[in-house]
């Protein structure tokens, strides 16, 4: 193994962290370093050079995991829960209770989570919530919800998009969805907040569940046209606890991957000329924008974690059991075996995930970002960044791709009508 102090002396060198208090012996590349959110994608070039497709990393200090690079590879393992299987149970025996990742990672009731006839039931359940519903009033909530949020700040000339616009539309679309009254979903969202970025995350993960029971106790009582009253009336018969743990993945997905998924994409076409001028004068659609997200700097760039029944060889390296094996998503799109130029509308990325395991979600998620950015840019097609590209500051954190800000300029404009 290449030593990084070998490297190209015009690049930063990996986060490297040594002998592991679990793993001792190992060189690992930390995955919550402020050095790796700030250029993950040089990063996993580095990664590449030293181990090839599967890398020992840190995803917090003291916990030992391998991430998958290597696109084929990580297809192999994502279609394969025989040997890879999505129960972190017998991993989380050995993790102290107050590690950082522990809350994000740690099992639950969920498909995500489960195998076998426990996975069937749960993911038969939260896809027939979200079949549930109707994608045309869908629009209309987008709609009616970014409006007064542009309104809002149309008129100043400048802005931060995530605080002013995408955090408080994701926000506000995940409650219309799961029936939540503000005031609970704001404690979700807060605490999914501190789960991501693994900061006082075992206290995140508690006001997450304490509001979640709150809202499921509420639609017991009042049952509504929405996810949460679907899941308590579909034949799984899920227990309260069951589904405060569904109700809590939509938020997860829906507010913290939902606005970094639109915030990505702005920056994308805010930055990028292939997409600015092209997006805007109509020869490419906010589709292919978030597809270009999605293929080369997905918000969420490593996760899909699986645990090994047993010690396995894969690309001649042996995996521990029961340890993590994280997929990076964002290496793996990346992953030169598989790029070719021109690949605007390739949506052969592993951002969804795939298999028993990908997301049922998509078509939802495509709508609300491609809503939220349209109405946005039609709002204020003059809208520029606010500082240098380089200067904008990322969230750090093992799993996600997150800007901490997103600010802009543009020519005051009157209020859009409703």
């Amino acid at each position: 193994m290449r030593n990084p102090a070998q490297l190209p002396p015009h690049a930063p060198s990996l986060p490297i962290v040594r002998d592991s208090p679990i793993d001792s012996g190992d060189l690992r590349v930390s995955l919550y370093s402020p050095e790796f959110a700030s250029d993950p994608h040089h990063a996993y070039r580095e990664m590449r050079g030293q181990f090839g497709s599967l890398v020992p990393v840190e995803l917090a200090p003291g916990v030992p995991a391998t991430l998958v690079i290597g696109y084929h590879t990580a297809v192999r393992i994502l279609n394969d829960p025989e040997h890879f299987p999505a129960d972190p149970r017998n991993w989380q025996k050995d993790i102290p209770t107050d590690c950082p990742v522990l809350p994000i990672m740690a099992w639950r009731p969920t498909a995500s989570r489960n195998t076998g006839a426990d996975f069937v039931r749960y993911r038969q359940a939260i896809t027939a919530g979200i079949g549930d519903v109707d994608m045309y009033a869908l629009h209309d909530t987008v709609g009616k919800i970014a409006t007064p949020l542009i309104n809002s700040l149309c008129q100043t000339g400048s802005a931060d998009l995530i605080r002013q616009y995408t955090f408080p539309l994701t926000f506000e679309v995940v409650n219309a969805l799961l029936g939540c009254p503000p005031e609970i979903g704001r404690r979700v969202a807060t605490g999914m907040a501190a789960l991501v970025e693994a900061v006082e995350a075992e206290d995140g993960n508690k006001m997450i569940s304490d509001a979640m029971l709150e809202l499921v106790t509420l639609k017991q009582s009042e049952p509504g046209n929405d996810i949460t009253s679907s899941l308590l009336r579909h034949p799984a018969g899920l227990d309260d606890e069951e589904m405060v743990h569904q109700v809590g993945g939509h938020y997860g997905a829906g507010i913290e991957f939902q606005q970094n998924l639109i915030a990505n994409t702005l920056l994308l076409i805010l930055t990028d000329d292939r997409f600015g001028g092209s997006v805007l004068g109509g020869s490419l659609s906010t589709r292919d924008a978030l597809d270009d997200v999605l293929f080369n700097d997905p918000p969420l760039a490593n996760f899909l974690t699986t645990y090994p029944r047993q010690p396995i060889l894969l690309d001649d390296v042996w995996l521990p059991a029961h340890q993590p094996v994280v997929i990076s998503m964002a290496a793996c799109n990346n992953d030169p075996v598989i790029r070719a130029q021109g690949h605007a509308g390739n949506r052969s990325h592993l951002a969804w995930g795939i298999g028993q395991h990908a997301c049922p979600a998509q078509s939802m998620a495509y709508l609300i970002a491609q809503d939220a950015i349209d109405l946005l840019l039609d709002a204020l097609p003059e809208m520029r960044l606010a500082v240098p590209a380089d200067g904008l500051t990322w969230r750090a954190g093992p799993f996600h791709r997150a800007l901490a800000a997103l600010p802009v300029t543009f020519p005051p404009s009157p209020p859009v009508s409703g």
